[in-house]
């Protein structure tokens, strides 16, 4: 047997958000949020899509939302690549959910609280070793919770986890182990078999249950997953060598011109900052390019206009568009 990779987006919402995914997502968020206790006994699935209901309110795609049994709203996000600003990301749609439950009609009293289950294949707090960090509102000093639950923030780092099939204890490991070495398996390991939940997700990860359509859906998201680490890796890099040397030669160009030591600060100074500014555009250029197609003239234009801010702003939001229409939509 083969097992499709539980990390890339068509093989977790197959998974954990399908019809028949029901006990498996419970499994889940009991292992992961309530430390393998059965406080979660039923949770409906729902539309992950959070549409900006406000002028101006950014829309955003979820892997898979649910509201628990007792009224609590789960989000879930796997995340393989690293993007920038990816923790408030993380922070804005948990707030996005909380907040869009007043548009529904109920009152401040009414609102459940909304927890945020973010699994990264990338470590993201380099101060800790623990696999899974919990976040929530609670009094600096003495440590007390806030009044009323609002807001849950919890991440598993995948890197963290080293644990072997024998070392396995809690189903927090078990699910973990799941998702992060499901595709380098070739039958379920006997300890996870005795889970029931779990084999079901197994089974439906058993590549031999997809169809064609499927299997070439997984594999484009694969080779695109691949294909964007090693471009990320190279633009950056290409970028911020080309920025750099830019910024050293204008930089000298205009000290030397200058004749003052302080004259030849500045210039290297200005310089470097000019070209950085032209590594990001060229960067952002190239990964608009991979991303949404052909660009015009005219949108090449207007992206080298952007000021750097922006064209960090731009860099952040670059998965987010589908078509050049999207992209022509967000330039200034």
């Amino acid at each position: 047997m083969s097992f499709i990779d539980p990390r890339t987006d068509f093989a977790f919402k197959k998974i954990f958000a399908s019809a028949e995914s029901k006990p498996i997502l419970i499994s889940f968020l009991n292992g992961l949020i309530y430390q393998g206790n059965p406080t979660i006994q039923d949770l409906q699935i729902i539309d992950p899509y959070q549409a900006g209901k406000l002028m101006g309110l950014k829309d955003s795609y979820l892997d898979v939302k649910a509201t628990l049994d007792n009224g609590t709203i789960v989000v879930i996000e796997m995340q393989v690549l690293n993007v920038k600003a990816f923790e408030k990301r993380i922070a804005y749609n948990a707030a996005k959910a909380y907040a869009n439950q007043l548009m529904t009609g109920k009152g401040y009293l009414q609102l459940d609280p909304v927890i945020a289950l973010t699994i990264t294949d990338f470590t993201l707090f380099n101060n800790t070793n623990k696999v899974i960090s919990r976040f929530s509102f609670r009094e600096e000093e003495e440590h007390f919770d806030y009044l009323f639950p609002v807001m849950t923030l919890i991440f598993v780092e995948l890197p963290k986890f080293n644990k072997s099939i024998a070392e396995l204890e809690s189903l927090a490991d078990k699910w973990i182990y799941f998702i992060k070495e499901a595709p380098s398996l070739e039958m379920v390991p006997e300890s996870l078999e005795t889970n029931s939940a779990i084999q079901q997700a197994f089974s439906i990860a058993n590549s031999t249950n997809l169809s064609r359509q499927e299997l070439d859906e997984l594999e484009a998201q694969m080779f695109y997953f691949q294909d964007q680490q090693r471009f990320r890796e190279e633009a950056l890099e290409a970028g911020l060598q080309q920025g750099l040397q830019e910024g050293l030669q204008q930089g000298l160009q205009e000290g030397l011109q200058q004749g003052l030591q302080e004259g030849l600060q500045q210039g290297l100074q200005q310089g470097l900052q000019e070209g950085l500014k032209q590594g990001k555009s060229n960067l952002v250029l190239r990964l608009l390019t991979q991303k949404v197609g052909t660009l015009d003239e005219s949108i090449q234009a207007r992206v080298l206009q952007l000021s750097s801010a922006q064209l960090d702003s731009l860099t952040e939001s670059l998965f987010d568009f589908n078509t050049v229409d999207n992209l022509v939509n967000w330039l200034p």
